[in-house]
């Protein structure tokens, strides 16, 4: 707060006095050294909680007048202020959750329905601990964990000898110390067992009692309790320890705790001594001087370990001090302000959808001849337009007989002003640093890997299956990937051959995770059992024995920073490249359009279904905007049960990180009738499509391309691999003087 103070006024509005007065009132007192000033609202002490929080709104309305009623930045430690300042119009409201107050001891007991109010109203979340961002990551779209930093330089002044405090002078070494509120996040009984056990050592604690009676504290020669001391005091105390404490307790108040006496104990350089909480465990378990353990016996030998390194040689420190150097509050505060400035920029209206470049869309009476049609503007279509275009200087001509480009990857703001994906979610990935490359002319990316889970009756699993969804599915603790396949491998059911969907997920993990995880989501998705169905769909979805979440592997994972159409837009927007949407292929006067066309639509549609219907799978979405911040833990949610009649609910802002009051989802319905997406891959299908392959290689003026041109069931990156592939030929072909017939073979 001293550091905000310097670009803006900081009032730290403090919890409630009880007074004798009869009337509330507050009291400024300006923090010593700071343009700081903390606030202290007096209320009289005999008034009700109704009063009292309408005499709390009052009073902050009346400290805002006062300076100007200017729109503050509304900054919370705790849920609990929230209720008296909820009604003030903000720049922007900051809620720094450092703590999980609700497991704390005599918490109100309203804490966690007024946290989600003011998590829902605020514009930014900070948590003292990644532990902490873990558990609460799902419920914001712009949370950020900041772990303890440390004042390096106040604390080092520790490590030279500094004058000894009075009340710590005729305490014999070794000493091993304590400072912070002592409350009931101290295992009291290991502080009582440790000292016994080591009678010879003294025990140091400072800090003020809270929410436990002094009458319960650990009680012998050897343990000596100095009261509150003052930040300034610190490095005095310090530098007269041997050994620095941290005895907590594991318990639900310690869960989520990030404490900032780590790193200030070994800026100190003082070895510590601590039990195994998980964020110290997390970020200094590897670090020289830090010794965690549990059991009175353990934390005895940790304290004897830790004396001998305070006696031994210091150069530990060096590489204390690399960690340090990497935890300074100055890194964290501009951090945190940057956050502050762009919730503050974003938060007050919702920010229009970007402006959409207009593409050349020409409805000319006159002809014009091209080199090339390409009938869908989707990846296959809108690649090759731009390598034509731009590589081979050719003339093109994009038609779609949809209202936009992008094909089914087309993402859009919604009325909300949420980007959304019109045709459900396109997450891509890649393993091709070619494909990777030549996207990145058109969109800058931001990182996304992608995470998926699967509702199971009451709970939400992991898939692709993984220990984690094993451990959680069959309440087991199968610790190491050993321990995961010899399970797996216990419930696997030998199939040979492997031909089918159902062959391959049976072979692996067995009948019953294949009805729960697969059965019913393969029927909805493909309307058919999945023994009717090639062994390719169930192939796509790896098993793991590790806890590795992710839905993807590959080396790329990432979203286009602006969006798909975004990206399309840049992509076609060439003074060689003319685009005609809500036009259908069919409707073209075709007769000397163009030497060539580039077909990405349904093979037997372009050949008039001569030999049957190729099937397809088609989709139906239902989008919705919800007046919350996060309805889902991750991106996409599948529903495996068929009593459930949609397939997955996908979440968009997980995916293209927009920051936004509302959320906007969609329902995702599997479907026979309506735009093909999916070919369906089954033995007959493919022979049927091989017909039309023929026919196809009997033309000279045409070539196939995309998911549906070539009936492959390909990902993004795919098409885009097969698009630039198709270009290489054509490019060839132009060489030596002429286009010839293509077909994409398998």
């Amino acid at each position: 707060m001293q550091r905000f103070s310097l670009e803006r006024q900081v009032f730290f509005f403090e919890e409630f006095i009880p007074s004798d007065h009869h009337l509330p009132y507050l009291e400024i007192h300006p923090f010593e050294g700071t343009s700081v000033k903390a606030i202290r609202p007096r209320v009289p002490h005999w008034w009700s909680e109704a009063d009292r929080e309408a005499a709390l709104s009052r009073l902050l309305d009346d400290l805002l007048a006062l300076h100007g009623g200017r729109k503050p930045v509304l900054w919370f430690y705790t849920p609990m202020m929230f209720g008296f300042a909820k009604h003030v119009e903000a720049a922007a409201v900051i809620y720094d959750c450092m703590d999980e107050l609700a497991n704390f001891k005599l918490a109100p007991a309203n804490i966690r329905e007024t946290e989600d109010a003011l998590i829902t109203r605020a514009d930014a979340v900070f948590t003292g601990g990644f532990s902490l961002y873990e558990v609460k990551k799902h419920r914001h779209d712009n949370i950020h964990p900041f772990p303890s930093s440390v004042d390096a330089h106040h604390f080092r002044r520790s490590r030279c000898r500094l004058p000894e405090p009075v009340d710590q002078a005729a305490i014999p070494h070794p000493r091993l110390g304590y400072y912070g509120v002592i409350d009931e996040r101290l295992d009291l009984e290991l502080i009582r067992s440790t000292a016994a056990a080591r009678s010879g050592f003294s025990f140091v604690f400072l800090g003020p009692v809270a929410k436990i009676s002094p009458d319960d504290l650990p009680q012998a020669p050897n343990i000596h309790y100095l009261g509150r001391k003052t930040y300034a005091d610190l490095p005095a105390y310090l530098s007269g320890w041997d050994v620095a404490l941290m005895p907590f307790a594991l318990n639900e108040a310690t869960r989520f705790i990030s404490p900032t006496k780590t790193p200030e104990y070994l800026a100190a350089g003082r070895p510590v001594v601590g039990t195994r909480v998980t964020d110290v465990v997390r970020t200094y378990g590897n670090v020289p001087g830090v010794f965690l353990a549990d059991g009175v016996e353990n934390f005895g030998k940790a304290c004897d370990a830790a004396l001998a390194m305070t006696r031994s040689s210091s150069n530990w420190l060096q590489a204390v001090d690399e960690v340090l150097a990497q935890s300074s509050w100055d890194a964290t505060f501009d951090s945190m302000s940057a956050l502050v400035e762009q919730a503050v920029s974003c938060s007050a209206t919702v920010p229009p959808p970007p402006k959409r470049l207009l593409l050349r869309n020409p409805r000319r009476t006159e002809p014009e001849k091209y080199d090339y049609l390409i009938v869908g503007a989707g990846f296959a279509g809108s690649v090759l337009a731009e390598r034509l275009a731009d590589g081979s200087n050719k003339k093109i001509l994009v038609c779609d007989k949809r209202p936009h480009i992008g094909g089914n990857a087309y993402d859009h703001y919604d009325e909300a002003g949420i980007l959304v994906h019109k045709y459900g979610p396109h997450i891509f990935h890649t393993n091709s640093e070619d494909v990777f490359a030549y996207l990145s002319r058109f969109t800058a990316w931001r990182p996304y890997e992608h995470r998926v889970l699967a509702q199971i009756g009451d709970l939400r699993l992991p898939v692709p299956i993984n220990r984690t969804t094993l451990n959680g599915l069959y309440g087991l603790d199968l610790s190491t990937e050993a321990a995961a396949a010899l399970f797996l491998a216990g419930r696997a059911e030998p199939c040979d051959p492997i031909v089918t969907s159902k062959d391959v997920v049976i072979s692996q993990v067995g009948s019953e995770l294949y009805r729960m995880f697969f059965e019913g989501y393969t029927r909805k998705q493909w309307g058919l059992d999945p023994s009717d169905l090639d062994r390719s769909v169930t192939a796509r979805i790896p098993t793991r024995t590790n806890e590795d979440d992710r839905y993807f592997l590959d080396t790329f994972q990432a979203m286009p920073l602006d969006g798909y159409t975004r990206m399309f837009e840049r992509m076609l927007d060439h003074e060689n490249i003319r685009v005609m949407l809500d036009t259908d292929f069919a409707e073209l006067d075709q007769a000397g359009l163009a030497s060539h066309t580039i077909f990405t639509g349904p093979i037997d549609e372009y050949f008039g279904h001569r030999f049957g219907r190729l099937p397809y799978r088609s989709l139906k979405f239902r989008h919705e905007t919800h007046d919350a911040r996060r309805l889902l833990p991750v991106g996409v949610v599948n529903f495996p049960s068929q009593d459930v009649p949609h397939t997955r609910v996908t979440e968009y802002k997980h995916l293209t990180g927009q920051v936004h009051r509302k959320t906007s989802i969609s329902y995702e319905y599997a479907c026979a009738e309506g735009d093909p997406y999916y070919p369906i891959p089954r033995p007959e299908n493919q022979a049927l499509y091989k017909r039309y392959g023929e026919l196809a290689r009997e033309r000279d003026d045409v070539t196939f391309a995309g998911r549906l041109g070539t009936y492959k069931y390909y990902n993004m990156d795919q098409v885009v691999g097969q698009a630039l592939a198709t270009y290489r030929r054509l490019q060839k072909r132009h060489d030596v003087g002429g286009v010839l017939a293509d077909v994409q073979r398998d």
